[in-house]
């Protein structure tokens, strides 16, 4: 009796080690990522990050017409303004999420997953998703002037590549007309 009960528990244990070490390699499940993505809040976070990006593509814009002394439209801001919020109105960011759930299940096991989540569901993990926006927001305002600039020479360098192969190209010979 005393064998059977050393043999069940023994079973117990390696099937409770074999349980745990699956969940740790099986691919995450559609529904788990999708818990996860949930409590990210990505929905809310996707619309934010695309709220700071638009403010900051006007920003530029704005800059850019500045700089080539262009002059702003009076109204510029309102009708940049309403063209951003139909663009992120309109955005389908159920289906952007959706999109989302097969690379997650390529890259993370439910193992994965369910830390991630613990993570997120702590009170640091809700810190972390509360002040996200923020932090990127105002990450992106240090970010701009340095993308700007380098865009701006960016530019130059292409416009310049752009009248040398002009300059290079061979000339087509003229056609004779019969």
């Amino acid at each position: 009796m005393k064998r059977i009960l050393v043999l069940a528990i023994l079973g117990l244990a390696f099937s409770t080690a074999s349980f745990a070490q699956s969940a740790d390699t099986d691919p995450a499940t559609s529904d788990n990522v999708q818990v996860y993505l949930r409590t990210m809040r990505s929905h809310d976070m996707i619309q934010k990050m695309m709220e700071v990006q638009s403010q900051s593509i006007r920003q530029m814009m704005h800059d850019q017409m500045l700089k080539d002394n262009s002059k702003v439209p009076a109204d510029f801001e309102a009708r940049m303004t309403k063209l951003f919020d139909d663009l992120i109105k309109g955005m389908p960011v159920d289906d952007i999420t959706q999109a989302m759930v097969p690379a997650y299940q390529k890259h993370f096991t439910n193992g994965d997953i369910q830390a991630m989540n613990a993570f997120y569901s702590s009170s640091v993990g809700q810190k972390v998703l509360q002040e996200l926006p923020s932090v990127m927001q105002e990450g992106m305002q240090g970010a701009m002037p340095i993308m700007s600039s380098y865009l701006t020479k960016w530019k130059g360098r292409m416009e310049k590549e752009m009248k040398d192969m002009e300059n290079t190209a061979p000339k087509a010979a003229p056609s004779a007309k019969p």
